[in-house]
C-alpha cells in the first residue's frame, strides 16, 4: 500500500512538472507576440536555450544549495521511493527556469545572446536557489526567526515572491543597465510606439500560461494527499478578477486583457491554499488593475523600456501577492489563518532586496566585462538576422 502511495505521488508530481514545463511555451509565444517581427526567432531560441542552461545549473549546483540534495550517486540510490526525489527536482526545476524566462521578456530586442545564457547559469545555479532554500527549506534560520517574532513563518505556497517577484525584481536592474531600445524615447519627449507584432501569438502564450498555472499552483502540494480543491478555485477566481480588472482599466486593449489573468495568477500563488475564493477574486482584481497602471507609468512616465512589462507583472504583482496572503489568508477575511501580515511583509521585502542586489551584481558584472547589448547595427537589423541568420517568416522562396 505504501509503495502504491509513493508511486501515485511520483505520477502526480511528474504531471505537475509537465504542466509547468508547458508553460515555457507560453512564455515563448507571449514574447513572440509582443516583440517586433525582426526579433521573434530570437525570443523562441532564448526561452528553450535558457531552459536547457537552467536545467544544467540547477542539476549540478542549484538544487543542492536549496535542499542539500545532489544526484552524484549511483542510479540504484536515485530510484529509492520510486524516484520521488528525481521528479521533485524536475518539478522545482520548472519553477527555477521560470526566472530567466521572466527576465527574457524585459530585456527583449536588444540583449546579447551569450551573456544572457551566462547570467541564466549564475542566477539559476546560485542566486535563485539561495532564496528558494531560505524560504522553502528553512535555510539560515530566517523562517524560524519570523515564526518566533511574529507567530508565523513567511507563507508562499506556490511562489508569488519566491518565483515571480524574485524574477521580476532581478529583471529590473537588467532592463535599466541595458537601457531603452534605440528610437523608443526621443529627446523632445516623444515616445515611439512598438505595438505587438502578433496579437494571436500573444493570446496563445497567455492561454498556455493560464492553463499550465493550475499545475503550477495546485501541484505545489507535491503530495497527492495534500492536494486541495481550494487552490484550484482560488486560482480560477484570481484569474477572472485579473482579467476583468485589466479589461476595464486597459480600456479593451488586447495586450492588457491577456496579461490580466497572468497578473491575477501571479498574485494568488502565495495564498492560494489559504484564502476564501472571494478574497482571491479581490487579490486578482487588484493585481490586474495594478499591472495596467504601473506598466503605463513605467513605460510612459519613468521611461523604463521593459518590453513585456515583467517588472510590474511579476515583480510588483508578485510582491502584492506575498503581502495579500497575510491579509486575505486571515480568518477575519474568511481565510484559514496561520499567517502574519508582518511576516508576509518582511518576507516579501527580503525577496525584493536579494533579487535587486543579485540582479545588479550579475548584470552589472556582465556589462562591465563582456557587454550586455547588441551593437547598433545588429539591433537595427533585428536579433533574428543578426544572431540566428533567419527571419520568422521567409520573404521569398529560394529557388535553385
Amino acid at each position: 500500500m505504501e509503495q502504491f502511495k509513493t508511486s501515485a505521488d511520483v505520477l502526480f508530481v511528474l504531471l505537475g512538472a509537465i504542466m509547468v514545463l508547458a508553460m515555457h511555451a507560453g512564455f515563448a509565444f507571449l514574447e513572440v507576440g509582443t516583440v517586433r517581427k525582426k526579433n521573434q526567432v530570437n525570443a523562441l531560441v532564448k526561452i528553450i536555450s535558457d531552459f536547457a542552461m537552467s536545467s544544467i545549473a540547477y542539476f549540478l549546483i542549484g538544487y543542492s544549495i536549496a535542499y542539500g540534495t545532489d544526484f552524484f550517486v549511483g542510479a540504484d540510490r536515485l530510484v529509492a521511493s520510486s524516484g520521488y526525489e528525481l521528479v521533485k527536482f524536475f518539478f522545482l526545476l520548472t519553477f527555477a527556469a521560470a526566472i530567466p524566462a521572466i527576465i527574457s521578456g524585459g530585456i527583449a530586442e536588444r540583449a546579447r545572446f551569450g551573456p544572457q545564457l551566462i547570467a541564466t547559469f549564475v542566477i539559476v545555479g546560485f542566486l535563485y536557489p539561495f532564496f528558494e532554500g531560505v524560504i522553502w527549506n528553512g535555510n539560515l534560520g530566517f523562517q524560524s526567526w519570523l515564526e518566533a517574532a511574529f507567530g508565523a513563518k513567511f507563507h508562499d505556497f506556490a511562489g508569488s515572491v519566491v518565483v515571480h517577484a524574485f524574477g521580476g525584481w532581478i529583471a529590473l536592474p537588467a532592463v535599466l543597465l541595458l537601457g531603452a531600445r534605440r528610437g523608443r524615447y526621443h529627446k523632445n519627449g516623444a515616445i515611439s510606439a512598438h505595438p505587438p507584432s502578433s496579437i494571436p501569438f500573444l493570446a496563445l502564450g497567455a492561454w498556455i500560461l493560464t492553463v499550465g498555472w493550475f499545475g503550477f499552483n495546485v501541484m505545489s502540494a507535491q503530495r497527492l494527499d495534500a492536494v486541495n480543491g481550494l487552490v484550484a478555485i482560488n486560482s480560477l477566481m484570481a484569474m477572472v478578477g485579473g482579467t476583468l480588472a485589466a479589461l476595464a482599466a486597459g480600456r479593451n486593449d488586447p495586450g492588457f486583457v491577456h496579461n490580466g489573468p497572468l497578473a491575477g495568477l501571479v498574485a494568488v500563488c502565495a495564498g492560494s491554499d489559504l484564502m476564501h475564493p472571494g478574497g482571491a477574486l479581490v487579490v486578482g482584481a487588484v493585481a490586474g488593475g495594478l499591472f495596467v497602471f504601473l506598466f503605463t507609468v513605467a513605460q510612459n512616465r519613468w521611461k523604463i523600456d521593459d518590453v513585456l512589462g515583467v517588472w510590474p507583472l511579476h515583480g510588483l504583482c508578485g510582491a502584492w501577492g506575498g503581502i495579500a496572503a497575510g491579509i486575505f489568508g486571515s480568518t477575519a477575511l474568511g481565510g484559514l489563518g496561520g499567517v502574519s501580515l508582518a511576516a508576509q511583509t518582511i518576507g516579501t521585502l527580503a525577496g525584493i532586496v536579494v533579487a535587486l542586489a543579485g540582479g545588479t551584481v550579475v548584470y552589472g558584472a556582465i556589462k562591465a566585462t563582456m557587454g550586455l547589448r547588441l551593437d547598433p547595427e545588429q539591433e537595427f537589423a533585428g536579433a533574428d538576422l543578426s544572431l540566428h541568420r533567419i527571419s520568422a517568416t521567409a520573404e521569398r522562396e529560394t529557388s535553385w
